[in-house]
């Protein structure tokens, strides 16, 4: 976060004559600071937000609408593959974007109180999971499409049509995965510099826990979907499966590993591989 980057000016003691504090002025100062310090979080949470909106707003026309226009090119489930539901993701951030706005006290910025919209969007926000568990297919099929040139061509005039920054269209697809993480870090910067007091500091902090299990769920719901991709790849590893497949009664494997088998009367011992899932072995 840029905002780091500002040393709180209440590191630097005031000096008086005789070489003494003016204990006073520097804590009158301390308090400025920490307000300036605030305006400074809440700015930059305001700009991030527009300069995202415009971001995705460059996306769902310069790249989406264009792409729909060339259906000889791509497949409706090829744009889904490659953009997931970005266009979701636009109209939820526009709606939090106004949400934040109607909250900014333009005047006295350290003033706003911001806290309450994150904690309103925070269902909305859980959109994101589809998002990032889409990513790693979006990158392939992308990867995939740029080995042919007409498809490179035709990126680079969607991003120059649209008058883009000279990144990729894989790049850009990588913000919002970006945007979610950086929401708890700008809460928590906002946190340190709100008072007790303020009458934002609840809501503030509600928040950052808010945001931080959206980062968690989204987290663990991949986690999830890879481990179910795992052991459908690992059952179809195995020649002439019986039974029911392993995913009708569990998502996760725990454990793996080699078991004796000793079969009586002649005790004799027999290698066998054992798989401990949640529901089954």
């Amino acid at each position: 976060l840029r905002v780091n980057q500002d040393e709180p000016m209440e590191d630097y003691p005031l000096k008086v004559e005789g070489g003494k504090e003016d204990e006073s002025r520097r804590f009158g100062m301390g308090q400025t600071t920490k307000d300036q310090m605030r305006t400074n979080v809440i700015n930059e949470i305001i700009s991030t937000e527009r300069d995202y909106i415009k971001h995705l707003k460059d996306i769902c026309e310069g790249y989406i609408k264009q792409c729909r226009k060339r259906a000889d090119m791509f497949t409706e489930e090829q744009l889904k593959t490659i953009f997931g539901n970005i266009e979701d993701i636009y109209r939820c951030q526009k709606k939090f974007v106004k949400a934040l706005e109607k909250k900014f006290n333009k005047d006295h910025p350290h003033l706003s109180e911001v806290g309450s919209c994150f904690l309103e969007y925070q269902t909305e926000f859980q959109i994101y999971s589809e998002y990032c568990n889409n990513h790693p297919n979006a990158c392939l099929e992308l990867s995939r499409l740029t080995k042919v040139n007409k498809y490179v061509y035709f990126f680079e005039a969607c991003r120059l049509l649209q008058k883009m920054i000279d990144i990729s269209l894989d790049g850009f697809l990588l913000t919002p995965v970006q945007k979610i993480c950086k929401y708890p870090l700008q809460l928590a910067e906002l946190l340190k510099y709100t008072n007790p007091q303020h009458r934002d500091f609840k809501d503030v902090e509600a928040a950052l826990n808010a945001m931080k299990n959206v980062a968690r769920l989204i987290n663990e719901r991949k986690r999830r979907l890879e481990n179910i991709d795992k052991i459908a790849q690992w059952q179809s590893s195995i020649e002439d499966w019986e039974g029911e497949d392993v995913l009708v009664r569990s998502s996760e494997l725990i454990y793996s590993g080699e078991l004796a088998k000793i079969s009586h009367p002649q005790a004799k011992s027999q290698q066998r591989m054992f798989f401990l899932f949640d529901h089954q072995l």
